[in-house]
This record gives structure tokens, sequence and C-alpha cells, in this order.
């Protein structure tokens, strides 16, 4: 169903989903499982794995929700489609980025041992870790600025070419209604000039 916006009321459920999907799989890769160990960061990676599947879910609606919109709207929504769909295989890199990154062994060894002797040299390799995940997650977020705002621009070239095209076509209405409007006048002329002749022809 249309919405008042030009768009899909459902699509926009869609995308409502998608958010908060989206923000429970964030908060995962950048909180819980830097955080964790064992088993706990695994179910937790589990647990962001089925969320991605459910995001994949989401899409594919959105997907065939796009085919019910009329053309206008449609364009629009595509160009979301593709920035979701970006944010999505963002999502699954970070994901596999973050489960790739092995938790500090060496820390938990030196506990059950009792040896602090090597502590501040793990404090160092986990602000070292902190700091290269941060620059890997701050490069991934610019590069997906980047890539938001190109779309953003074709999105605005593809609503001003959906902007020219109906100009024209209200251009060459109004066209076909002037040349409809001087013919109906003609019509009259000839209409009148028939008239006066016969009204002649009846006096004679």
């Amino acid at each position: 169903m249309a919405s008042s916006t030009g768009g899909s009321d459902l699509f926009q459920s869609y995308e409502q989903d998608f958010q908060t999907v989206s923000d429970g799989i964030r908060q995962k890769i950048e909180q819980q499982i830097p955080s964790q160990s064992g088993e706990q960061r695994k179910a937790t990676v589990r647990a962001a794995e089925r969320e991605l599947d459910e995001v994949d879910e989401i899409l594919g609606q959105m997907e065939m929700e796009i085919l019910n919109v009329p053309s206008p709207s449609r364009t629009r929504l595509q160009a979301k489609l593709r920035l979701f769909k970006s944010e999505g295989e963002k999502m699954k890199r970070d994901l596999r980025r973050a489960s790739a990154v092995a938790p500090n062994r060496s820390t938990e060894r030196d506990e059950l041992l009792g040896d602090y002797a090597n502590s501040s040299q793990s404090d160092l390799d986990a602000s070292t870790m902190d700091q290269r995940q941060r620059l890997l997650t701050g490069t991934e977020r610019l590069g997906e600025s980047s890539r938001r705002l190109e779309d953003s621009h074709r999105l605005a070239l593809e609503t001003e070419g959906i902007g020219i095209n109906i100009l024209s076509t209200l251009k060459g209405q109004r066209e076909t209604m002037l040349r409809a409007r001087d013919t109906l006048s003609e019509a009259d002329s000839y209409i009148d000039k028939a008239s006066k002749t016969l009204k002649g022809m009846a006096r004679r």
C-alpha cells in the first residue's frame, strides 16, 4: 500500500525492523564480542549470525515490496535498498573481523598461575589491539560514508531525471490541449460560415 509520502507503509515497516536488528548486531560486534571469551563469545557470534540472516530476509521482503510500488517512488526506494544492502555487507565483514580477533589468552593464563610479571605487557597488547580495531572500524565507516554520499548523489540525479520527465510530459499535454482548442475554434468558424450561407440561401 502506498503511503502519503509517496513510498510504502510496508516498506517503512521493514525499514524499522532492519534498523532494530542492525542496532543489535552492531552492539554485539562493537561491545560484546571484543570483551568476551570462550563459550560466551561463541554464543554471541552465533546470535549475531542469526540476526544477519534475519537482515537478509528483511532485505528480500523489501525487494519484493518495491515491485508493488509506483515507478516514481520505486526509484527512491531502490536507492534506499542499495544503502541497506551495503550496510548488511559491512556488518558481515565486521563480524568476521571481530570473530577472527582472538581474546587475550595470556592474561587468562597469568591470572590462573598467579604470575603478574607480564600484566603490563598484556595491557599494552590489549590497548594496541583495541586501537587497531578502532582504526579498522573508522576506516570502514569512512568508506561506508563515501558510498552513502555516492548513492545519495545518484538518487538526487535520478529524482531530477524523474522531475524533468514529468515536466516534459506536462508540456506535451499542454501543447496537445492548445492544438485541440485551436481546432475547435477553427471548427466553430466553419460552422458560423456554413450557418450564414444557409441563411442566405433560405432568404432567396
